[in-house]
């Protein structure tokens, strides 16, 4: 099994999950994307998409997007359970999951690919420079709505650490370094960030 690292909230959110079930992997290989080399060969013909992570299979079969690694390490390592260990939690996690990505990270990410990044990203996939703005006011909204719907517990998913969590951290955390961090207004996602950071796979 091989495992392509690199810069960017997408690995760290890889390297996170593995890093609560405990899992190590048996190999490594950082791919440079300052470089572009996830757009070129012979990563392409690895991972078409060219995007980060990706998890080589000894057979040959390459994973790519980081639910799908997460959910394979999860088969492979139940416990501790992140996505859950019965149809109505995992269901439950999925469904949270996807509300992270949909109301948070994808407009953040975009907002900074358009924005920040523009000039690395240009070349490399379609920008909306007038987009930025209103992708992050979207995050923002996001993070809002997120911060009343966690009120009174500890993690994303009630009472249970998850992937959801790692999602939304990862991104989070990545958020705080391109001027998007966590609002102090929302203090239940102040809170759970401040908590979240201290666990060691935080520091993935």
């Amino acid at each position: 099994m091989r495992f392509y690292d690199a810069l960017g909230p997408n690995p760290k959110l890889v390297r996170m999950f593995a890093a609560e079930k405990g899992f190590t992997f048996p190999e490594v290989v950082k791919v440079d994307i300052m470089t572009g080399a996830n757009r070129q060969e012979p990563f392409l013909s690895k991972n078409p998409a060219g995007q980060v992570p990706a998890l080589e299979l000894d057979d040959g079969l390459v994973i790519s997007e980081t639910v799908a690694i997460c959910e394979y390490l999860e088969e492979l390592k139940a416990n501790p359970p992140l996505i859950g260990s019965d149809p109505a939690q995992r269901a439950e996690t999925r469904m949270w999951v996807r509300r992270v990505e949909w109301k948070v990270t994808q407009p953040l990410a975009d907002g900074f690919r358009f924005g920040e990044g523009l000039q690395f990203f240009k070349n490399r996939v379609r920008t909306l420079p007038e987009a930025s703005a209103g992708l992050k006011a979207i995050a923002k909204d996001g993070l809002a709505w997120l911060d009343q719907q966690i009120a009174g517990r500890e993690t994303i998913v009630p009472k249970r650490f998850t992937l959801a969590d790692v999602v939304l951290f990862a991104f989070l955390d990545f958020g705080a370094s391109v001027g998007q961090g966590v609002d102090p207004a929302n203090r239940n996602l102040a809170k759970w960030h401040t908590s979240t950071k201290t666990r060691a796979s935080a520091k993935a």
